[in-house]
């Protein structure tokens, strides 16, 4: 079997988009949208990486559903390889997504089919033969699917390949635990861990950036640390020095899938042979669009294209 470049493990899910025009008022009524969009943080990277020309693979689990068939021809319509497991007595995964009329997103997810997931129905070949595995926090927060997400990774680095990890959410981090989420996690020899700064501060206690990426290092011994900053762009740890990435803008309509595109861009480029700061001023340049729309994967447009095409 050929070699796979990139594979994404953990949740696809359907968000149901509510934006709001004005702030909500406790038992009142206001007008604003409503749209379900694809999404899943695991998802969301392996199709930001696939637009952005990198061939991907993807595994998780689904309904045996409406939702799942969608899924399923979603991941084919974005060039994405999937290999989804069916469940019959979850359904595929939903997440609410509330955006407030500043830009700003909260979620309540539901425990759908991605959560579900067993060591069992690892595609262990697939893994066997991939060459970089990413992996997200909504993999780890409880097992299963945690069992699932450790023995893929595992796989990989056995077979000599590279993982990297996204700790999202910094809320879920403050409820398991913070010693427990070390415990599920750092142990894994992740060589590019992606946090924002957020979740940065949930696992070290500091707010100031380079600090922040400094005890990252010290957590997760050997890993190449990222840390998103949203507005202020990125920075990047190298030979222990902080390189801060200016935002390529700040057009906020929808922060929903920021952080995931900039995974994928990133991942995209780094994985070509560029280095971690060009892969960040592009993963940052691909964000900087993903906000001004609605949406984890906007449909592409014109400017999109020419960006991803450089």
């Amino acid at each position: 079997m050929k070699q796979i470049e990139m594979c994404a493990l953990g949740d696809f899910a359907w968000d149901v988009l509510i934006r709001t025009n004005a702030s909500l008022l406790q038992g009142g009524d206001t007008f604003g949208e409503v749209i379900l969009t694809p999404g899943g943080s695991a998802a969301n990277v392996a199709v930001w990486t696939s637009r952005c020309g990198l061939l991907t693979h993807f595994v998780g689990k689904i309904g045996r559903d409406r939702f799942g068939e969608l899924a399923r021809q979603n991941l084919q319509s974005e060039g994405v390889v999937h290999h989804l497991v069916e469940d019959g007595n979850h359904s595929t995964g939903s997440v609410a997504v509330f955006v407030d009329h500043t830009g700003e997103r909260s979620m309540v997810s539901g425990h759908g089919a991605d959560f579900f997931l067993l060591p069992s129905e690892l595609p262990r070949e697939i893994l066997q033969n991939t060459k970089h595995l990413h992996l997200t926090a909504w993999s780890f927060f409880v097992d299963p699917p945690r069992a699932a997400a450790r023995e893929a990774a595992h796989i990989v680095q056995k077979a000599g390949g590279t993982l990297s990890f996204d700790p999202g959410s910094f809320q879920m981090i403050e409820e398991i635990g913070v010693d427990h989420f070390l415990d599920a996690t750092s142990d894994l020899g992740i060589d590019l861990l992606l946090p924002n700064k957020e979740e940065g501060t949930a696992l070290t206690g500091s707010i100031d950036p380079p600090e922040i990426a400094a005890r990252l290092a010290r957590l997760y011994p050997g890993a190449q640390i990222i840390l998103k900053l949203d507005a202020e762009g990125a920075l990047v740890l190298l030979d222990g020095e902080p390189h801060l990435i200016p935002p390529a803008s700040n057009n906020l309509v929808d922060a929903t899938g920021a952080g995931d595109s900039f995974a994928g861009a990133f991942l995209a480029r780094y994985l070509k042979g560029l280095s971690a700061i060009e892969a960040a001023q592009f993963g940052c340049a691909v964000a900087a669009w993903v906000i001004e729309h609605l949406g984890a994967r906007p449909a592409p447009d014109m400017r999109l294209e020419k960006l991803l095409s450089r």
